[in-house]
């Protein structure tokens, strides 16, 4: 994982940089297609250039809450074709059995992860699908109806909190989805929506032209 100070091409008068390339690239990517199989590819490989460093992220979209974990939107397209947020986890935090019914790309920023993903049996009850597997800094991993959607995510570390940075095929705050009853499979319906009604300034390169024109 690269960090500010380990990396000496970081921008420092430009420290939101790699996010708004993030948005850039995305945004051409869905101007591209609307293959889901294509999105996912080719946006892994994006988000994997985005969490391979960790040195952009405001402080006001990482803080942790005591009791629950919290999803802060860090852009939305005008079109509502992908969002991304970051999800900060507190210690021990964990999501209940949910999906997402569109396709998700999460990448590990700080921290790690547990998922464990479940399967729906012919009978309608949800079953665990394979082991739990832990996600690291810089991994990434995929969902989508297609692939695998339904899961149950935590907080694999117990003193401090994890933060993962996720996409997503919609706004996804906005996303009428579920949440299941692990025995029986009832699903019951949520609206996630965010934990802030404030977005990070992606557009403001003001301190970096001056300090170009000033070189």
């Amino acid at each position: 994982m690269m960090t500010a100070s380990a990396d000496p091409t970081a921008d420092r008068s430009d420290p939101i940089a790699p996010l708004r390339e993030f948005v850039i690239e995305m945004t051409r990517l869905v101007d591209r297609t609307a293959d889901e199989s294509a999105l996912v590819a080719q946006g892994r490989q994006l988000l994997a250039r985005l969490v391979a460093r960790d040195d952009w992220l405001p402080d006001a979209f990482a803080q942790p809450d005591p009791q629950f974990y919290r999803q802060y939107l860090l852009h939305a397209d005008p079109l509502e074709r992908f969002s991304v947020v970051s999800f900060v986890w507190g210690p021990g935090q964990r999501t209940p059995v949910h999906d997402h019914t569109v396709w998700g790309l999460i990448g590990m920023l700080r921290g790690a992860e547990r998922c464990q993903r479940w399967r729906r049996g012919a009978d309608g009850r949800l079953a665990p699908d394979g082991g739990e597997e832990i996600l690291q800094p810089g991994q990434v991993d995929a969902v989508s109806p297609t692939i695998g959607d339904i899961h149950v995510v935590a907080n694999a570390l117990a003193d401090r909190p994890s933060i993962s940075i996720h996409v997503y095929g919609a706004n996804i705050g906005a996303v009428r989805r579920h949440v299941f009853d692990p025995a029986t499979g009832a699903p019951k319906d949520f609206v996630s929506g965010y934990s802030l009604d404030a977005v990070p300034n992606l557009w403001d390169r003001s301190a970096a032209v001056r300090a170009g024109a000033s070189a």
